[in-house]
């Protein structure tokens, strides 16, 4: 008889598999070692907390996405958050405070997430809400930013507080870069991952990959040159056409595979590097892990969100505790009418469905009320 899909117990091997890698990557670096054994112990003890809510009737995710700010200097191409207007050039009105942000996080960190992204509009735009996260230990954060704010204030927070982890955005070289990101932007990436790397700061790249740029940020000269660079752990983040934008040059069926059996070569072929593919195999997961199955989203605002592509909410965290937002009835809806497994195009199950799950959120606000 063929055993019953664990989810639970598909995150946690998730989580410890990255941790073992993340600490075989750092070898070379002392403080960044003793970090990761302390963490590899806090993780450990939040998949038990992760358990016993599980027995108790109660899924947690592993990992939480914030993006808290609304904020961004750039103006990217193909950007999901602008084209939801989402972010905006200007901060605006009714953002999470910085101590609402450090509450968030503490209450996250006791129901057993590991690991919060915190992303934006430009998150190195919120230095409050950096700080808040420095100070909230046994949870890692990875830090997506743009790059542009790294400066020497940030460069010694990251080398004092080991649990942030700096993820400098670039699209491959300085031609694709540039031309997604804006003129210079590569080189000020470059010339910041020099300064993190002259630390013995443990920093990461992120990519969103495209049709455009599949072939050159899975080649082997990009992959050596960032590891040159001093890059320990690359995303590969599939690029999402929301709103019907550019939906040509995302990743098809074929790329998807592609990316999967490459992600697996790196895998075994760099020791110094950890490769992290967004969405991943979802076919391995039982379907997307968004709406709580592996993570969820919370926007500047504190609504919480199946995930940052489809920004619907029925409940918003200044409301609701975090344990109350996973019990929203939208995300149990998306989860129990199959909407998360069935076939899409791009990286994104709800990427085409952004009618309905506006309604369902529409419907699940009006009986919350």
């Amino acid at each position: 008889m063929e055993k019953e899909f664990d989810l639970q117990e598909y995150i946690t091997n998730g989580v410890e598999h990255f941790v073992k890698a993340s600490i075989k990557a750092a070898l070379k670096n002392p403080r960044e070692s003793a970090f990761l054994a302390s963490f590899a112990i806090a993780a450990k003890k939040a998949a038990g907390y992760r358990r016993k809510r599980e027995a108790e009737g109660l899924h947690i995710p592993a990992f939480l996405i914030t993006s808290i700010t609304s904020s961004c200097n750039l103006h990217c191409e193909g950007c999901y958050s602008r084209s939801t207007h989402e972010t905006t050039d200007s901060r605006p009105e009714g953002q999470l405070s910085d101590d609402e942000w450090a509450d968030i996080f503490a209450e996250a960190k006791g129901l057993g997430i590991s690991f919060i992204v915190l992303a934006g509009g430009e998150p190195l735009l919120r230095k409050g809400v950096i700080e808040a996260a420095a100070n909230t230990q046994g949870v890692l954060f990875p830090v997506f930013t743009n790059g542009v704010f790294l400066n020497g204030p940030y460069l010694d927070l990251f080398n004092k507080r080991r649990n942030l982890l700096p993820v400098l955005s670039m699209e491959g070289e300085r031609e694709a870069t540039d031309t997604r990101r804006g003129d210079g932007i590569y080189d000020l990436v470059v010339q910041n991952m020099d300064k993190l790397k002259s630390k013995g700061i443990v920093f990461g790249a992120s990519v969103t990959v495209t049709k455009e740029n599949i072939n050159e940020v899975f080649s082997d000269d990009f992959i050596n040159d960032l590891s040159e660079k001093g890059v320990k752990f690359l995303f590969y983040v599939e690029y999402v056409p929301v709103g019907g934008q550019a939906e040509e040059t995302a990743p098809d069926d074929t790329d998807r595979a592609f990316i999967k059996d490459r992600v697996a070569m790196l895998r075994q072929s760099y020791d110094d590097m950890v490769f992290v593919s967004i969405p991943g195999d979802e076919s391995a997961s039982g379907g997307c892990l968004a709406a709580g199955r592996g993570f969820f989203h919370i926007n500047s605002h504190g609504d919480a969100e199946s995930c940052p592509m489809s920004p619907y909410s029925d409940v918003n965290v200044r409301d609701a505790s975090i344990e109350e937002a996973l019990k929203s009835p939208l995300f149990a809806e998306l989860k129990e009418k199959g909407l998360l497994a069935e076939e899409h195009k791009g990286g994104c199950a709800l990427a085409g469905k952004e009618a309905l799950v506006r309604e369902l959120a529409e419907k699940f606000r009006e009986v919350r009320a």
